[in-house]
């Protein structure tokens, strides 16, 4: 039975509350993402679309598939009326006060996407009958985890992207798949994709499950696919969705011959592996294995120093680098290694097809297999992970323990984002206030004995508190803040890799040992 969302006002009333919450972050810290996206907003009103692929007057250049400059043109023509100068390709850096207030306020405004979805995915979770306390009711916690989500809040609203209105395409099509709405769901991702091409991490999980679930129409007596009740038409019908979209969106480049500059500017391998800020992943272990073992080479006399690759990694850019001990790891091992770690998880949606949430777990393994073994991964990709996570949470008392590890996991990995000393307090408040309500409101929901977490799981995030404390207050204090700056840094991206590769192995092992459910 589908929950009734409406219950009580308390949608209505987290959405008003989220949004003036947003409303207060208008004048606070931004990122340089500030810029890129006015630069995108000048770029598209101000140049004709065969320059927006090769403009780069600025550094940020256009980098987004074509839908997502559509959407900045959309947004420069209600620009206009706030400060037309920021439209000018060549104000670089330009930040008036009612540039700052346009571009915070379109960030609320396209959240309602996401506050549509939200309310969508409500609808498909289970009612909790006969109880009058909304901690116990399954739809106000997910609306809660979703709507007040910690990343979400920093990421958008101070230090600056449209995640929210992304969110909110990947959230509606999941839903529109519990509701057996395959058609209207892959619609959706396939809008997403020429929006933010960063959701191929969880094209195979689309792809396989629409495939083997909406395509087959029938299994045999022991799961198994019938071959015999393919539907040609029904997969005519996807391909014609997805190729109508890719073509809206691409087409115009395609006709103009620009598609190899477009793609140049959507898949840049020439950032290198890491960003400057490594993100939370088995790349930035190996990254403190390469440097412990050349620290170990040459106090051993084993290596010679001068002979050694400079210490790009650890140097703020964004460029290639080579290894110095552990051989450089390339994109077509990245690729290699995404692919090797998500097969298992789409081969078991094809084997054993468990229904939409089977497709939502592989969705979830795909996203964090592709934040931990891609090729230069950004921090904020955790997101994709924690945020549908959200569904299954509120469902499962053994999903609810992974949501706790990898939510507190990945909010803190995003930390380093704002680094000013006013933020300090702003996000250490609020990511104490979700943290707490998840853990209040998940252990509420599925009351029974016990934690939610494993007594080892309760030792890691300790250790957590303890990096968070000497990272965010210790480190400030000590003469190594000149000597050695990246060392918060390191230690975040470190320690936090480590619950980010055992969250996902847990994930994983929660699809492979599950026991076959009634698909939906």
């Amino acid at each position: 039975m589908a929950a009734s969302v409406d219950h009580g006002g308390w949608f209505a009333a987290l959405f008003l509350g989220v949004s003036l919450l947003k409303c207060l972050f208008i004048s606070s810290y931004h990122s340089t993402d500030f810029e890129v996206h006015r630069n995108w907003l000048a770029i598209t009103h101000s140049l004709p679309v065969s320059r927006w692929y090769h403009e780069n007057t600025s550094e940020w250049t256009l980098d987004y598939p074509p839908l997502f400059a559509w959407f900045e043109f959309g947004l420069s023509h209600v620009a206009r009326h706030f400060d037309g100068d920021m439209l000018r390709v060549e104000n670089l850096n330009y930040a008036s006060e009612a540039t700052v207030l346009f571009q915070r306020l379109s960030v609320v405004f396209t959240d309602l996407m996401f506050v549509f979805a939200v309310r969508e995915c409500c609808r498909c979770v289970q009612v909790q009958k006969g109880s009058q306390d909304v901690l116990n009711q399954p739809a106000f916690v997910l609306a809660a985890l979703l709507l007040w989500n910690f990343g979400l809040l920093i990421v958008d609203h101070i230090h600056f992207q449209y995640n929210g209105f992304l969110f909110g395409f990947l959230l509606l099509s999941v839903a529109k798949h519990m509701q057996s709405r395959h058609l209207q769901g892959a619609l959706l991702f396939a809008v997403l994709l020429n929006l933010k091409h960063i959701y191929l991490y969880v094209a195979p999980a689309y792809g396989v499950y629409l495939l083997r679930s909406y395509c087959f129409t029938q299994d045999n007596k022991d799961g198994s696919v019938r071959w015999s009740s393919f539907s040609p038409l029904r997969l005519i019908a996807l391909g014609s969705i997805v190729i109508s979209v890719c073509a809206l969106s691409f087409g115009p480049f395609i006709a103009m011959g620009q598609l190899p500059q477009v793609l140049s500017r959507l898949f840049p391998f020439k950032r290198g592996l890491c960003h400057a800020y490594w993100a939370p992943n088995v790349w930035a272990l190996y990254n403190l294995l390469d440097k412990t073992l050349v620290t170990l080479g040459v106090r051993l006399k084993l290596l010679q120093e001068a002979d050694l690759p400079r210490a790009s990694m650890t140097g703020g850019l964004v460029q290639e680098f080579q290894h110095s001990v552990l051989p450089s790891v390339s994109p077509s091992v990245t690729l290699v290694c995404t692919l090797l770690s998500i097969l298992p998880a789409v081969a078991s949606i094809w084997f054993r097809p468990r229904g939409a949430r089977g497709f939502l777990r592989c969705l979830l393994i795909c996203a964090l297999a592709s934040f931990m073994f891609g090729w230069h991964v950004h921090e904020k990709a955790v997101l994709i992970a924690i945020l549908p996570l959200s569904v299954l949470a509120v469902e499962s008392r053994e999903d609810a323990g992974i949501f706790l590890m990898l939510s507190a996991t990945g909010h803190y990995s995003l930390f380093p984002l704002l680094h000013t000393p006013a933020e300090l307090p702003i996000k250490v408040v609020l990511m104490l206030i979700f943290t707490i309500f998840s853990f209040v409101a998940l252990r509420k929901l599925h009351s029974g004995r016990g934690s939610l977490l494993l007594p080892l799981e309760v030792v890691y995030l300790s250790g957590l508190v303890a990096v968070a404390i000497a990272c965010e207050v210790v480190f400030p204090l000590s003469p190594w803040r000149q000597t050695l700056p990246f060392l918060p840094l390191l230690a975040t991206s470190v320690y936090c890799a480590l619950g980010v590769c055992y969250s996902f192995l847990r994930l994983y092992g929660s699809l492979l040992t599950s026991h076959k459910h009634k698909q939906l």
